[in-house]
C-alpha cells in the first residue's frame, strides 16, 4: 500500500506492507532520529507527534498515519534546543538516547496543560523511560523550562 505523510512539513510517500509500524516507515524514509527500543510502546523512545499529539511510533501501524502530519525531534529544532539547555543545566541529559521522545512529550504537554504540577508532569511523562538520569534532574529541568515559557 502507498503511505503518504507530511513529515516535519515535507510531503513524503512510500510503499509499505499493511502491518508495518510507523517507526519503520519513518526510518526507511531517512528519519533515523526516531529511535527504536522496546517495540511495544512502553518506553517512549520512538515518540513522534501525530497531528500534534504524542504517540509511540513503534505501536502505530503506518496506514493509520496515512495522510497525517508527523513531527519528529528534527521538526521542533529551536524548541528542542531550548529544552535541551534546561536539561543540560540540571545534569539530566546523560546519554541522550531518551531525549528526543522526552522533548516531544514535554512540548506536547506544554501545549495541553497550562500550568502542570510536578505530579501532573510525572504522570504525563510516565511512558518515557530513562536509564541514566533518575528523573529528578529531568523534573527540575521541565519545571524550569515551563516556568520560562510562561514568562
Amino acid at each position: 500500500m502507498k503511505i503518504r505523510l507530511r513529515v516535519n512539513g515535507k510531503m513524503e510517500s512510500v510503499e509499505a506492507d499493511p502491518g508495518t509500524v510507523l517507526a519503520d516507515i519513518l526510518r526507511k524514509l531517512g528519519h533515523v532520529e526516531v529511535k527504536k527500543a522496546c517495540g511495544t510502546g512502553a518506553c517512549g523512545l520512538c515518540t513522534v507527534l501525530l497531528d500534534g499529539k504524542p504517540v509511540p511510533s513503534c505501536s502505530i501501524l503506518a496506514g493509520r498515519a496515512d495522510g497525517h502530519e508527523i513531527t519528529t525531534i528534527r521538526g521542533i529544532g529551536e524548541e528542542a534546543k531550548e529544552l535541551a539547555s534546561f536539561l543540560t543545566a540540571e545534569g539530566a541529559e546523560q546519554c541522550g538516547y531518551c531525549s528526543p521522545g522526552l522533548a516531544l512529550m514535554v512540548l506536547a504537554m506544554a501545549k495541553e496543560l497550562a500550568s502542570p504540577t510536578p505530579g501532573e508532569i510525572k504522570h504525563y511523562l510516565a511512558g518515557n523511560l530513562c536509564r541514566c538520569s533518575g528523573y529528578e534532574g529531568q523534573l527540575r529541568a521541565v519545571l524550569k523550562y515551563l516556568e520560562a515559557r510562561r514568562g
